[in-house]
């Protein structure tokens, strides 16, 4: 079992930057994948970016690419979701998401249901 907890999320002005941190605990797979997702009341999870452990090979949705970053840090077992030039419609619950293992076709990893574990999520907050 893998436990995941997310944190950093908040209330920051439209332009603004959250880094968001994800920490594993629990039985961490090697060659496993963290995923970034988001929801809005209403609204499917959404997929934002995801990395695979051991690689750091990085996917991102089109509309976070050149805003937000991910990165993991494999000694501390915590990911992270840098976010800049934060917008408005940004605003969502974050969570992050373990996959047990890597998947032939990396368009499996923009699925929140492919996920084998999830975190309880953080609240961001972009005001305009």
């Amino acid at each position: 079992q893998v436990q995941l907890v997310e944190s950093g999320g908040g209330l920051v002005q439209a332009g603004g930057s959250l880094r968001l941190s994800c920490a594993a605990s629990g039985r961490t797979f090697g060659n496993s994948v963290m995923g970034w997702f988001r929801q809005t009341p209403g609204k499917e999870r959404e997929f934002v970016a995801a990395i695979t452990w051991s690689s750091g090979n990085i996917y991102y949705a089109d509309f976070v690419k050149g805003r937000f970053t991910i990165s993991r840090d494999t000694a501390k077992n915590t990911g992270y979701l840098q976010m800049n030039s934060l917008k408005p419609e940004d605003t969502a619950v974050y969570y992050c998401a373990a996959r047990r293992y890597y998947s032939a076709s990396y368009s499996t990893y923009y699925r929140a249901d492919e996920y084998d574990f999830r975190g309880q999520g953080t609240q961001v907050t972009v005001s305009s």
